[in-house]
């Protein structure tokens, strides 16, 4: 069993569900990430983002200092509601590794982690300065991503690209949807049930609103991004009423958007207001609660050429491609900062009832870390 496999095995034993979805965070993983850096002799920070929970942060002076580039990856997971295999247990079985975050994304965080104390252990100098970013609240509100990069605006560090890991099958991702949310509220009036027509149902006027929104969506498809398809949009949440015999005065609907390289947040909001110009008073588009433009990385970027160059030499897809989810890679896209995702595993596994690893991609991710680092523009 190879080093990373070994640490792969460790992280997923440790809980760090999110606290927004009912775990404790991800101290125990900082501290195991941090005591594993500092025992290499690494220039190590913990930097609290929250109340105990902290980013980790480790630097490989390179060749030159006046440029950096970084490896970047959460700690946190999704909860382990639904899951029907014990989640913190790694069992290996028929080469895959089992457990919460096995997939997303400790086989990354892993592999990363034992890439740079490789170079470390083996005195390898990597052409440029290399960082390494373990970061908290991926799973709710990007919040450790938001604060590696205020942290990288304080030290005035050269961060010209990033490689965030994320479960994409070890395929090249330049492209990645943005992700808009927010809710859609109907006004009625509340009455006894026994004499629904004193009342107006909040709910059933939803029937109507859901029917256009369901409309709009369907016209999204007109839109194709060469990497990322069309811009999509789901209803996820629907809640409504008080109690059953109250005609309902309120309903609330949320819509999860998955936004396209260049479009906007406020144009897309713009449009579905829109849809409701005629009944402004009881049908109510709210303010976003969450918006996340998407990114797009040009195929001419250092970044996307050298990841390219050495999967290629590994014997490994090296074509550009896009994925429809959300991840930390876009906080540093509008930062500036140059990036792609890379990963084992498939998403297809992460958050699921039963959530696995290739622990062979593990250990080519490993290397394909280790390359890419020793080969950035060297």
């Amino acid at each position: 069993m190879s080093r990373t496999i070994e640490t792969l095995s460790s992280l997923v034993a440790m809980n760090s569900v999110n606290p927004t979805w009912g775990g404790p965070g991800e101290a125990e993983v900082a501290s195991f990430l941090r005591d594993a850096l500092i025992a290499a002799g690494m220039e190590t920070v913990t930097d609290e983002v929250l109340p105990g929970r902290h980013n980790v942060i480790a630097k490989i002076p390179g060749r030159i200092s006046d440029r950096a580039i970084a490896l970047e990856a959460h700690m946190d997971t999704v909860s382990v509601g639904g899951m029907t295999i014990p989640p913190f247990d790694p069992v290996i079985c028929e080469g895959r590794m089992f457990g919460r975050g096995s997939c997303d994304t400790k086989a990354g965080l892993a592999a990363m982690l034992e890439s740079i104390l490789h170079l470390k252990r083996e005195s390898l100098v990597p052409p440029c300065d290399v960082y390494f970013f373990a970061v908290v609240d991926e799973e709710h509100a990007f919040r450790g991503a938001l604060r590696a990069i205020e942290w990288l605006n304080e030290t005035k560090i050269p961060l010209e690209s990033v490689v965030v890991s994320e479960p994409t099958s070890l395929q090249l991702v330049t492209a990645n949807k943005g992700v808009l949310r927010f809710r859609i509220e109907t006004k009625g009036k509340a009455a006894h049930s026994s004499k629904p027509h004193l009342g107006i149902n909040a709910i059933s006027k939803m029937g109507g609103v859901i029917t256009k929104v369901e409309e709009f969506h369907s016209s999204l498809g007109k839109k194709v991004h060469s990497l990322l398809g069309p811009a999509t949009g789901c209803i996820s949440l629907i809640e409504g009423g008080d109690q059953i015999n109250f005609v309902p005065e309120s309903c609330l609907l949320s819509i999860d958007h998955r936004l396209l390289p260049g479009e906007g947040a406020e144009d897309v909001m713009r449009r579905y207001r829109d849809l409701f110009r005629d009944d402004p008073d009881s049908v109510i588009v709210r303010d976003p609660d969450l918006v996340d433009e998407a990114m797009e990385t040009n195929a001419e970027a250092d970044v996307v050429k050298v990841a390219g160059s050495v999967l290629a030499k590994m014997g490994l897809p090296n074509e550009p491609v896009g994925v429809p989810f959300g991840c930390d890679v876009t906080k540093f896209s509008r930062a500036g900062i140059d990036g792609i995702i890379f990963g084992p595993g498939s998403i297809d596994q992460a958050h699921g009832a039963v959530e696995f690893v290739d622990l062979e991609e593990v250990d080519k991710a490993f290397d394909f870390y280790t390359q890419f680092l020793m080969n950035y523009k060297a």
